[in-house]
């Protein structure tokens, strides 16, 4: 009697780690799925900032806001472009830290999920003796 109840909190908790492990998964696509987004934008910024560069100080450059494209300063499209490119940089970063997490949490709960199973498999190979 033992055996099979000591099995069925085995089997238990080797679902519960699944459940972990599968989660994790999907945390670990979703952030690959907004830093693809955020290297494309960083991308798009990077030509912005090169374009920039290649006008004379006295070029008119417009922004779109809503509908409506507004004059702005050369100096200000570019200190802006910058920013937005130290921010997209800077939640890259992030996102590198937070995935790492991610997969070393992966690699932990896989292990475990591993050794849950050989135990499920001795106790069941040695049921099948007894």
């Amino acid at each position: 009697m033992g055996t099979s109840s000591a099995l069925r909190d085995l089997q238990r908790d080797l679902e519960n780690k699944a459940g972990d492990l599968n989660k994790l998964q999907k945390d670990i696509a979703k952030n690959h799925q907004v830093r693809k987004k955020y290297t494309i934008q960083l991308g798009e910024n990077e030509l912005v900032l090169k374009e920039l560069d290649l006008l004379n100080e006295d070029a008119n450059v417009y922004k779109l806001i809503g509908p409506v494209l507004v004059k702005q300063d050369l100096a200000e499209a570019n200190a802006n472009v910058r920013k937005r490119i130290d921010y997209i940089s800077a939640e890259l970063k992030r996102l590198d830290a937070t995935l790492q997490d991610l997969e070393e949490k992966q690699n932990s709960k896989r292990d475990t999920i591993l050794k849950l199973q050989q135990r499920i498999q001795s106790l069941q190979a040695g049921k099948a003796k007894a």
